[in-house]
């Protein structure tokens, strides 16, 4: 095999270090390597967009490799081919030339082919007196059997990549139905709450789904579009199980009322550390608290970002940090503010200090609210998602409805 040569690209091509270095690579491959060449061409053909080639390059390709005897690529063998543009051109469906040059210069750069240019430019072969070729010019297709596991592998990702895809954007599909039909049948079978919030939360994730989105931009979308049906769920089984209707806001004026109260026992180390005993024994019996969406925690709670770095909060690691301020600005102590993120996980103690800090003017002792908040959720009795509506039913937040 040819390899030993490097060769400068005849005309005005100019010759760089990394047509260099494809050619000295050819000298890698392992003795007796082989390859089925139509299996190397699927892969490429898979991993099309990861080599930054199109369709027409790999229609050249195809026709590159027709010329090549036998179905093998062989360490052993001549793996340069020697077509005239002619030839090239019929064998890739009449491709006019000036395209079929472009496509070339494609498959060279994507390190699939390297050329092998005589000193007029000419492509041919030279035989020896037994009748074996010795000396060819032409396109060299060793690259392809030194890539072949290299190919093979962005193959696969590619292949798994869209099948996640796939997967994603189904999950979504199937969410986004189940969710439309759960919160229309709340609102027209007249169950009591906020669900014109909620839809306004549905239009608005919905339309920030782009028309041709990643497989990131539709897990993204589809985790806050998972978290809002769970919480239309969670307020459809609480209506359905609860006899009085207006438990929560009763609840709720009574914490307020009775926080001065419930504030003597917030300094006192040793009911701390009791309290700290029962979060630790009931962690493995309680339900996960599911958390809401940041964005939507944002809109409700527009005060928490006046206390952020920047005056601005882009992710959830951001209001964690922002709410240990707000926590210490509001006399929150550590230990109690430490329970809340142990029961509700620290994404939600976030949210509830932010949706405290909204009403700050309305409780006495932020303390003695979060550890009876801390309280509920330890017992199942509390969900964020109410809160958060409230929250924004509150400061008259309204989303943008897609057309």
């Amino acid at each position: 095999m040819q390899t030993d040569s490097v060769t400068t690209p005849f005309g005005r091509r100019p010759m760089t270090l990394a047509l260099l270095r494809r050619q000295q690579a050819t000298k890698l491959i392992e003795p007796g390597k082989i390859a089925d060449k139509w299996k190397v061409f699927r892969d490429a053909s898979a991993a099309m967009e990861a080599l930054g080639i199109q369709s027409n390059s790999l229609a050249v390709l195809d026709a590159l490799l027709s010329f090549y005897p036998g179905n093998e690529l062989r360490e052993d063998a001549q793996l340069i081919v020697f077509p005239s543009n002619l030839q090239l051109s019929l064998r890739a469906h009449s491709m006019p030339g000036s395209t079929l040059r472009r496509h070339l210069a494609a498959l060279v750069e994507a390190g699939l082919i390297v050329r092998r240019d005589s000193a007029n430019g000419k492509r041919f072969s030279r035989k020896g007196a037994a009748g074996n070729v010795e000396q060819a010019f032409g396109f060299d297709l060793s690259p392809l059997l030194l890539r072949s596991e290299e190919l093979a592998m962005l193959a696969q990702d590619v292949i798994a990549a869209r099948s996640a895809h796939r997967r994603a954007k189904e999950k979504l599909t199937i969410c986004r139905r189940d969710t439309r039909k759960l919160l229309t049948a709340a609102m027209e079978e007249g169950v009591d709450g906020d669900w014109q919030l909620i839809e306004d939360a549905y239009i608005d994730l919905v339309g920030r789904l782009p028309r041709t989105p990643t497989a990131a931009e539709l897990t993204d979308i589809l985790n806050e579009m998972e978290m809002l049906k769970d919480e239309i769920l969670n307020r459809l089984e609480i209506k359905n199980n609860s006899g009085n209707s207006s438990t929560n806001d009763a609840q709720s004026e009574r914490h307020i009322q009775n926080s001065e109260l419930e504030s003597i026992t917030e300094f006192e180390p040793s009911l701390e550390k009791e309290r700290g005993e029962k979060l630790r024994i009931s962690a493995t019996s309680r339900e996960p608290l599911k958390s809401f969406p940041l964005s939507i925690v944002l809109k409700a709670c527009p005060q928490v970002s006046d206390y952020a770095p920047g005056g601005t909060i882009r992710s959830w690691r951001e209001l964690m940090s922002t709410a240990v301020v707000i926590r210490s600005m509001l006399g929150v102590t550590g230990s109690v503010y430490q329970g809340a993120c142990e029961v509700m996980g620290p994404e939600n103690a976030a949210a509830v200090m932010a949706c405290i800090l909204e009403r700050a003017n309305l409780i006495n002792s932020a303390g003695a609210y979060l550890r009876d908040l801390t309280r509920r959720a330890e017992q199942n009795e509390f969900s964020i998602g109410p809160m958060v509506m409230a929250a924004l039913k509150a400061n008259n937040q309204t989303y943008l409805k897609a057309g």
